[in-house]
Parts: C-alpha cells; structure tokens; sequence
C-alpha cells in the first residue's frame, strides 16, 4: 500500500503523461520514481534477510555451490513468476475504476457475482485476505528495521547491545510522527529508494565480477535439480525463499496511485535487476567465503568502510518500507469501514491538499504497541523470519482464488489459456504456503492469529450490522402512511430536519421518537441515507438521488465509493429541487443511537453479540465520521433486538 501523501502530486503527473515531448516525459519519470520510492519498499528490504535465512535460518541448507545455485535459481523464478506474470502481467488488468487491492479485487467481483451461490465463500476469502494483512503490517516495520540496524553488530561486534534499543527507538519514532502527517519526507522516498537500489546492484555487480560462476543461476535447470537432488530440504527452503517475494501484492494495490505503466516499468527495467544483482552478489560471496560470510551476506558485500553508511541507507529503506505498509493499514481499514466491514472509527486528515493522506490513531497505536512488542518477544530477524511470509502466502493463494472468478467470469477467458496460467500459480503458491505453515510453531503462528481475530471481529460486525438493519426494517412505518397522518396531525416549526437512516425504506427510528417525545416536525423532513458504493469512487454529478414524498417530506441518497470520505454538510450545499438552498444555521441533523437486546431468536451466537455490542459502544459517533456541525446534532436512543 502506497503512502497516500503523494497521490495528488502523482495524479496530476499522471494526467500529465497524456501531453506530447518532454512534459509527458518528465511526468512519466516523476511517477516511475515515486513507484521506486513507495511500491518497492518492503521487497527492496527483502535482500537484508531473505537469502541468509534460507541457509541460516530454522531449516539450515548445506553450504555448497549446488545449492547456492538452486536457491538463487528459485528466487529469479519465483519472482519472474509470482510478480511478473501473476501481479505485474495479469492481476493488474482487473481494476475497478482504475483503483488496485485485494478489497477493491473484491468488491469488483462481487458487483458480477452477487446472485452466485459461492458468492458469499468468495466475499469471505477475500475479508481473510484482508485479515491477514494486518498480521503482515505488524511483522514487516519489526523485521525490516532490525534486519537493517542488525548490520551494526557486523560493522563492529561491540555495537550489538545497541540493536534492540536502536530499533525500539526507530520504531518509535516512526508511529509518533504518522499523526503529523508525512508530506514533508515523502518527497524524499523515491530519490532515497532510487540511490538505495542503485547501490545494492552495485555492490552485487562487483561481487558478480569475481565469481561470474554465479550467473548460471539464471537457468532454471539448477531450481529443478534443487527438488531432483534433495526435495524434502527444497520444499522447507521455500518458507524462506519467499521471503525475496514479500511485498508483490503492493503492485496491485498502489495501482490506483501510479498507474500500470509507471509499476510495470520500475519493476522490470530497474528494481527486478538491482535486486537479482544483489541476491547473485550474495551468492557469489558465499561461493568465496563460505560460512564466514553467512552471519550477513547482505553487509559482507560491502568493504569495511563503506558498512556503516550502508547500514544507515537500509535503515531508512526499511523506515520507506515501513511507512508504506502502515499507510497501506490506514487505507484498507478506511475501505472496509465504508464497505461495512468495520464500525466507524476517528479519522484525521494530515493534508489539507490531498484528501488521501490519512491518519486513524486507533490503528497507528495498536500497530505500534504489537511491534514492538514483536521486536523485544524475537530478538532478532532470522527469529522474526519464522513469523513472516505465512501472511503474504496466505493472501497470494487467495489472490488466486479471486483470479480464477475473474478469469471465468468477468473475462470469460477460454480454458486453454486459463487453465495453464491458474494450475502454474496454484502450484507455485500452494508450494509456497505448505512450507510457510511448518513454521507455524516457530513463530508462524502469530500472522494466523492476527488474522483470526480480525476476520472474527470483521464478519461479526458485518452480520451484526446486517441483522440491525433487518429488525430496523421489519419494525419501521411505510412512509406514505406516516407522511399522510402526521403531516396534517403534527405542528410544523420552521427549519429543516435532517433524520439519518441507514436504511432508504420506512420511517427513521429518530423521527417517530421525536415526534413523540417534541411533538412537532419541521417544515422540511429530509429522510439521509448515505450509500457505499462497491466502486472507489463516485462523481458529484451522480452523488445525490432525491426523491419528493410530498408535504415537506424528502428522501435524500448520497452515494460515495469506498476510497471516499462522506461530507453530509458538503454535499447539502449541491442538493437542488427541494426548496431553498441548505443552510447549516437552519438545519439540525438527528441521529439514532441503539441500545442491543438479546432476542427470543437470536441471529448470532451469543459470544458474537457481546463482541458487536461492544464494536457498536465504541464506534465513532456519527457526527464527526460524516462531519456534521457539532452544535446543529440531537442523538435519540432506541432499543433493537438481534
């Protein structure tokens, strides 16, 4: 997920490339270098710690020229496979309005597919990718900062006390400054990342230089004889050997922010061959220097003297990497919040300019707290490796899933192209995610937890609010009955009455309690529902429906995409055909808050009612999540049964 800081600097740039000459050109570039600078953080880290797991890791490789070149083999094919043609050539075909993601995937196939009868297991696969997410932003800022800092211990054995608190104070610093907002520095990301890259591959080329032996690598000969020769050893390999593809799925996410070609050529003409040149580096040191190098191949690649200038520019490529991955938790968790998933949270804005750029506390300090929790419980990366790549396995498996649905479906792709395509990707991310589960015990576990616990909380809030809506509809009033009798019976006061309902049929709960306790209505009644739409966008000319009940009555539908924030007060001010224009002075919003009773037939079990009761106490109020004037709300309780 791409730090949404520079999206509007981007789109403009975007738009920019349709010009002709050197205009097109050079907005072209900026967007391929903030691609470099915020999509490749998290597999640009990769090469800190990826290639000395797979030998010095929990399942350990025999050091020798044989298996040095299977590995190395597997990483090039791996990422030719899994990021080239899965996400770089394939996925990133299916946009929805142009925006990428596992849930923009998913609200996308679920517009087609609705009326399906698996509709509802492919809605669920795609709310567990998103679950396991979370898990993954929580490992990648712990993983990526100490592996970074970790190459102090090389530079000078005595600094090693150093690392933890180095990292913890990092890390810190890191969640604190997410509420000022990161405008500033991200400016800087691509230009850092872009000299990061170029110096990795350097470093790599020299190596290279000496032992060109390596570049036999390239031939997948030496991945298959890897499996022929020692098979039970290859398998375990690819729980660490994916840790080089850690972070393909940003491609498809940050889509929406740069474009397909922007991605498509930062990855195959520049960060795809500075991170093969580094990882053949890497090899070819260990062809030299055997086990003296493997405590970290990463930094022996450099000489002494240029160790700690080095560890300083991996520490910030992995503060870009991190920083990336906790926008990216800030993004998802507004969209599943406007897709239904999650109750409503407090959401600041960072940028008066870019309305993308967000901060949601809640998420930043829970965040926080897990990974340093992480970084203090593991000690060190190779332990934190054991818990990394069970999550973006996970997910990718799933990814495929969706494709599948895509392919057959949306597409209609015929089964002599698909079906190879989709066997080649089940195959590799099956094998990728049966390795990644026998590192459950060692540490595997914690993403599966994370994940569990979040799909928990996100189909019960989905259900809950579900069945709330129906008890809510099956007890409302028709509007036509209720607007022919209190229309003539009622007192009408001047001003304007805004009832918010999330449903669009029957009478508000908040406007039969009001009548009942004030005994008067406003002269205008605006029943407001605002809608979600499965598209991450809606234009104002479609934003607003209303409908004219007659005598004062209006039902108003303000409709937003899921990568939109709701403006209520905003969006008034454009309403037409209902009378003078709205003033805020003139209006008061009335809100419902309910109280949940159990039920003689109750619609989940009770463990999750106790679980939504308390989403549902603990949601952000209406009022600020749609931004209504504070002194202009009146919040009316009501009690429902679920």
């Amino acid at each position: 997920m791409a730090d949404d800081s520079i999206n509007g600097a981007l789109r403009v740039a975007e738009e920019d490339t349709q010009d002709h000459g050197h205009a097109g050109q050079k907005a072209t570039l900026k967007l391929v270098v903030g691609a470099i600078g915020i999509v490749f953080g998290d597999i640009g880290t990769s090469p800190l710690y990826a290639f000395r797991e797979t030998f010095a890791g929990h399942h350990k490789l025999a050091l020798d020229p044989d298996h040095i070149l299977g590995v190395i083999s597997l990483m090039f094919w791996s990422m030719m496979l899994v990021v080239t043609l899965k996400y770089v050539t394939v996925i990133m075909r299916a946009d929805n309005k142009g925006e990428g993601g596992s849930l923009a995937l998913l609200a996308l196939i679920n517009g087609q597919t609705r009326t399906q009868r698996w509709s509802r297991g492919i809605i669920l696969l795609g709310v567990f990718a998103t679950s396991l997410f979370y898990g993954d932003s929580m490992i990648t800022p712990a993983v990526s900062v100490l592996s970074a800092v970790e190459g102090l211990a090389v530079y000078n054995s005595s600094l090693g006390p150093l690392i933890l608190p180095a990292a913890v104070l990092i890390l810190l610093g890191l969640f604190w400054i997410q509420g000022l907002g990161t405008n500033r520095v991200a400016s800087l990301f691509g230009p850092v990342m872009l000299f990061y890259f170029v110096t990795i591959a350097v470093l790599g080329v020299i190596s290279i230089i000496k032992t060109p032996g390596i570049l036999y690598a390239f031939n997948p000969y030496w991945a298959v004889m890897f499996f022929v020769t020692d098979p039970l050893p290859a398998f375990l390999a690819l729980g660490a050997i994916v840790l080089a593809v850690t972070g393909a799925e940003a491609l498809y996410a940050d889509m929406g922010h740069f474009g397909r070609s922007p991605i498509r050529v930062s990855w195959l003409s520049f960060v795809l061959p500075a991170l093969m040149m580094n990882y053949m580096g890497q090899g070819a040191l260990l062809f030299r220097e055997g086990a003296a190098a493997l405590h970290s191949p990463f930094y022996y690649l450099a000489p002494q003297w240029a160790q700690l200038p080095l560890v300083g520019l991996a520490t910030l490529a992995a503060i870009i990497a991190s920083q990336a991955v906790i926008s990216g938790a800030f993004s998802v968790t507004q969209q599943a919040i406007q897709l239904g998933f999650m109750p409503r949270l407090r959401i600041a804005h960072t940028s008066a300019s870019t309305a993308g750029q967000i901060y949601i506390p809640l998420i930043n300090w829970g965040l926080m707290v897990m990974v340093i929790l992480l970084v203090l419980v593991f000690q060190t990366s190779s332990n934190l490796t054991a818990a990394y790549g069970i999550a973006v396995t996970g997910a990718m498996f799933i990814d495929n899933v969706l494709l599948t649905v895509l392919l057959y479906r949306l597409w209609k792709w015929p089964w002599y192209y698909s079906v190879p395509l989709l066997s080649v990707l089940f195959l590799v991310d099956g094998a990728y995610l049966a390795a990644n589960l026998t590192k459950v015990p060692a540490g595997g576990w914690f993403p599966l937890l994370i994940g569990f616990i979040v799909f928990t909380l996100l189909t019960t809030w989905s259900r809950g609010r579900r069945l709330v809506q129906d008890r809510l509809r099956e007890a409302a009033m028709p509007i036509p009955v209720f607007v022919a009798s209190a229309a003539n019976s009622a007192v009408r006061v001047p001003g304007t009455a805004v009832f918010m309902t999330s449903t669009p049929d029957g009478v508000p709960h908040a406007l039969l309690h009001n009548l009942k306790h004030n005994k008067v209505l406003h002269e205008r009644v605006i029943l407001l529902t605002v809608k979600i739409k499965d598209v991450p966008a809606v234009e104002d000319d479609g934003r607003c429906k209303l409908e004219d009940l007659g005598r004062g009555f209006y039902r108003l539908v303000l409709q937003y995409g899921f990568m939109q924030e709701p403006d209520v007060p905003a969006a008034l001010k454009n309403v037409t055909g209902c009378g003078q224009a709205f003033k805020m002075m003139d209006t008061s919003f009335f809100l419902a808050r309910q109280t949940l009773l159990p039920s003689a037939k109750p619609g989940m079990p009770l463990w999750r009612e106790k679980i939504f009761a308390w989403m549902l106490r603990n949601a952000e109020s209406a009022m600020e999540f749609f931004r209504l004037p504070t002194n202009r709300v009146v919040e009316l309780g009501s009690q429902v049964e679920i």
